[in-house]
């Protein structure tokens, strides 16, 4: 073998030896982006973070908020549509309140399912679903983008990205969506429980059909009477409500979804199915976990009483009365429902959001 055959061989081995390390690499990076973001991971730029590659600004990988916000809104969408007759029996159940002989309106879940059904029909399980479906959107968008939008941000130099940031971007998550999510839990309630309130004054022997409102005219008067801040009653106790969920939901979403099979295209995204039940269970835990706050938001946004119901005068006033006059089981009150209503809507929402839509439509690269 001449000089020459001899360094020709020696280049091929030492490139053969840097292809090697280079692909065992971005396996690596795969998997620390992926722990690192919930399941979405990238091999943008991955060369240039090689061991002893200075890191520019320019080597980071691009967030593109368009189709992120897009992906959230049908997520959103889908979601709620499948689940809404659920969340209406939620709804009633949490406002509901025992009578001074022990009375009740509803003894469980499914009693309350066939009661509505039963006086209100297909579409009255459906009270309330328009402005929710309309304000969903810009919800479900806001909050799974956000999320992303403070993940991308708050991971370290090194890709990574610890707990205690992982729950402050699900935390301000949380904190963003507040200024949607208020008004469409405001209408949304008064809609969903109206068939409630007439039942029980039905009951009480004054005969009263299910009131003919819509969220144009609760808006309508809210704005007249109140304002624009008429429109957001109970935004603490909703943004204790949606910050608490968001911190609990968002780093167990991350880290269930980082233990499931990836795709086998090399994006290093966790499959679908994954997805879906890495969000049915993180969606379960938080809901059960923020569950009290849900039961004090709800009927503090509640601007028609039963005959029965209690009028509170704010969060501390609220907690107490029902502390008292109920108990702590009343704080959890619905909460199975909750929990049904949020697996499968954060599941598919998730489920969803990763299927990459936004990015399909607009033609980016996921």
């Amino acid at each position: 073998m001449d000089k020459g055959e001899e360094d020709r061989l020696y280049t091929e081995v030492e490139i053969l030896i840097i292809d090697t390390k280079y692909e065992s690499y971005l396996r690596q990076a795969r998997l620390n982006n992926t722990h690192s973001a919930g399941g979405r991971g990238t091999e943008e730029n991955s060369y240039s973070h090689l061991p002893g590659t200075p890191i520019t600004m320019a080597d980071q990988p691009k967030f593109k908020l368009l189709p992120k916000i897009m992906n959230g809104g049908i997520a959103g969408v889908v979601g709620v549509t499948c689940v809404f007759p659920l969340d209406l029996v939620k709804t009633r159940l949490q406002n509901q309140q025992i009578g001074p002989n022990g009375e009740r309106m509803y003894n469980s879940m499914l009693d309350c399912f066939k009661k509505t059904y039963r006086q209100e029909g297909y579409f009255g399980m459906y009270r309330g679903s328009g402005v929710n479906i309309l304000l969903i959107t810009p919800e479900k968008a806001i909050k799974l983008t956000a999320n992303d939008f403070f993940r991308h941000h708050l991971t370290t130099k090194e890709g990574k990205l610890p707990i205690f940031r992982e729950m402050t971007a699900g935390g301000l998550a949380g904190l963003c969506q507040i200024v949607v999510t208020t008004p469409m839990e405001l209408l949304k309630i008064q809609l969903q429980d109206a068939g409630r309130v007439a039942a029980q004054a039905s009951v009480g022997g004054t005969s009263k059909s299910v009131p003919k409102i819509s969220a144009t005219s609760i808006t309508l008067q809210l704005l007249r009477e109140k304002g624009i801040l008429g429109l957001y009653r109970g935004t603490t106790a909703t943004m204790l409500r949606d910050v608490s969920f968001s911190v609990v939901y968002f780093p167990l979403f991350a880290h269930l979804n980082s233990l499931g099979p990836r795709k086998s295209d090399g994006s290093g995204e966790a499959v679908f199915w994954c997805s879906f039940l890495s969000g049915c269970a993180a969606g379960s835990l938080a809901a059960l976990t923020v569950n009290p706050f849900d039961v004090v938001k709800t009927r503090i946004q509640l601007l028609s009483k039963g005959t029965h119901d209690t009028q509170y005068k704010g969060i501390a006033d609220a907690i107490l009365t029902i502390l008292k006059v109920e108990g702590p089981r009343a704080f959890f009150k619905g909460g199975a429902c909750r929990m049904i209503v949020i697996a499968p809507l954060f599941g598919i929402a998730q489920m969803v959001y990763y299927f990459g839509v936004g990015e399909a439509i607009l033609g980016y690269k996921k």
